[in-house]
């Protein structure tokens, strides 16, 4: 199966630094992203767009799309007042109303926020994606149902109603997914949030979405971990995993919030410190070849 992959833009935001660096001193983490007068440091909320050889386009995420009120809009530093994943789509000879499946690694609300219509005062969200299947993550579906306090305000409410009466939301618990195919596989990790589900697209040579293990450049050194993380030890052992898999067979990593390099390789340095390296501000028709896919 050929698979072409794009990397798509969506809103982008400002958000405080210190809450996405953790326990990483501001001194260190503003040399990497300076930040602006509020503390706050640029992140994209980049989607990725996958071509395949019959035909089908699948979009991996959504970033967070424009579904906020103005004044959510200003807390969590939307920066535009408009969808720009759908433009971007527009932009790649498609839209939301052509796409066969969107994969969400979890559903937090910059990830997950774009799958909604644009804010509308006194109008209720309502679904984008009239044809799409919505694969998620069996785990992370249970946990955005019963969120824990901490992290509550990640979701978004209204979204598991709506994705349930769509009729086509599909819950993944292995490795596959039937009605997708072998093209892309799964793995699950907990460090971020339970059950975030990471695809890799192609095995050598592929390419892999790293939705908030790995946010961006960053955080692929290893003691790197967000504010945002529910479990930070957990998540640099399974980023070490991750990492010295995608090294030993040549697998790219795709970041979700770097705001100038959608595309990565792994590096490793001589004290063993993992670095990313040949690294690409955009995926223009990356051609992957990937096991055949089901229909």
């Amino acid at each position: 199966m050929d698979v072409k992959l794009w990397s798509v833009a969506g809103n982008t935001q400002a958000l405080d630094g210190g809450a996405m660096f953790g326990n990483v001193p501001r001194a260190l983490w503003s040399r990497w992203l300076p930040p602006d007068e509020r503390n706050r440091i640029p992140l994209a909320c980049r989607a990725m767009l996958a071509r395949l050889g019959d035909g089908r386009e699948v979009l991996f995420e959504t970033g967070i799309g424009s579904f906020f009120d103005p004044i959510l809009r200003d807390r969590y530093g939307v920066r535009e007042d408009r969808h720009v994943l759908l433009e971007s789509l527009e932009a790649l000879g498609t839209s939301h109303e052509n796409i066969d499946a969107v994969v969400l690694s979890h559903l937090h609300f910059d990830h997950a926020g774009g799958l909604l219509a644009p804010w509308r005062e006194g109008q209720a969200p309502t679904l984008l994606f009239p044809r799409a299947r919505f694969v998620v993550g069996a785990a992370c579906w249970e946990r955005s149902l019963s969120p824990h306090p901490r992290d509550r305000a990640s979701f978004i409410p209204e979204l598991n109603e709506l994705l349930t009466a769509s009729g086509r939301l599909e819950l993944v618990t292995g490795a596959v997914r039937d009605t997708l195919g072998d093209w892309v596989r799964f793995e699950f990790s907990e460090g971020h949030t339970p059950g975030l589900m990471l695809s890799e697209i192609g095995d050598e040579g592929g390419v892999a979405y790293c939705a908030d293990l790995i946010p961006g450049r960053p955080w692929v050194h290893l003691p790197v971990t967000m504010g945002y993380d529910r479990y930070p030890e957990r998540l640099i052992d399974e980023k070490r995993a991750f990492l010295e898999d995608k090294l030993a067979r040549g697998v790219r990593l795709f970041f979700t919030h770097d705001h100038e390099v959608a595309l990565a390789s792994v590096g490793r340095d001589d004290r063993g410190r993992f670095h990313a390296t040949d690294e690409r501000a955009t995926l223009d028709g990356l051609h992957i070849v990937a096991p055949a896919a089901a229909h």
